[in-house]
């Protein structure tokens, strides 16, 4: 079982909030960004969580409604502000937990409550910034993370985006671990590297030369800057859509068929 103060995104949530405000299995607390304050948010493993399912850094029942309350709560608490904080999700997340009682119980309304939480303080003006130090898996990610207006991730061995695992994703296309990764050199939304998911145009800043595991003072300096930069550069999208994400040039060239199917559809809407 993961010991919660040896996961990377436990690990990088204390570098950069100090201590949680919240226990496990979501943290969160406020500490400074730049020249303001800002909500960080990471889920860390709960080994006493009483979904046997969801003991690790996944997102499960708990998870998706903690979460969804604590963006909530930030977005309450500066519901008359002129300047919203940021909120910054620290992604460490291996998977959604699956099971029989969390599917009985509505797994798919908890992470969507996490989704639309994250959406929400995005349109309410918050700046949401997501870091991510290891895995974003599948709906996890989908639930923490890939709703903010900005993601950063860290170059380094251990982070992807990736809906399955490599080993599952191995058995379901019916190919060796070594044909996945040759796959990938070719075809960029199967490859496990964080460098190929940058040229979908869905990540903004790909940071290297950190050490995941071990960062130095500097390094983690380093990184608190480059958020409190991606956070100001999200309040001068004033659409805080995700519309970016098309238009940039890696985008323009490995989504050209996404974007021209989109572009179709629109057409076809609008002439309705």
């Amino acid at each position: 079982m993961t010991d919660t103060f040896i996961t990377r995104g436990a690990r990088w949530f204390r570098a950069l909030a100090g201590e949680p405000a919240t226990k496990a299995p979501v943290w969160s607390g406020d500490a400074a960004l730049g020249d303001e304050r800002a909500r960080f948010v990471a889920v860390v493993p709960d080994p006493d969580n009483r979904f046997p399912r969801a003991t690790d850094n996944v997102v499960g029942l708990e998870q998706g409604w903690l979460l969804a309350r604590t963006v909530r709560d930030a977005i309450a608490a500066d519901a008359h502000a002129a300047k919203k904080r940021p909120i910054v999700a620290v992604v460490d997340v291996k998977s959604q937990a699956y099971g029989y009682r969390e599917e009985m119980l509505g797994l798919h309304l908890a992470c969507a409550s996490a989704v639309d939480a994250y959406a929400s303080a995005r349109d309410a003006g918050h700046p949401v910034v997501a870091l991510i130090v290891g895995p974003a898996m599948s709906g996890a990610f989908l639930a923490h993370g890939y709703q903010a207006n900005r993601i950063l991730a860290l170059d380094a061995p251990g982070t992807l985006v990736h809906a399955m695992g490599k080993e599952a994703a191995a058995r379901v296309t019916r190919r060796t671990v070594a044909e996945l990764d040759k796959l990938g050199e070719t075809i960029v939304p199967m490859s496990y590297s964080m460098a190929s998911f940058a040229k979908l145009g869905l990540l903004d800043t790909l940071i290297d030369g950190v050490d995941a595991d071990a960062p130095s003072d500097a390094q983690i300096e380093r990184v608190r800057t480059l958020l409190a930069d991606a956070a100001r550069d999200a309040r001068t999208d004033r659409t805080r859509g995700l519309s970016h994400r098309l238009e940039s040039e890696a985008a323009q060239k490995t989504r050209a068929a996404s974007i021209e199917v989109r572009r179709r559809l629109a057409q076809q809407w609008d002439a309705a």
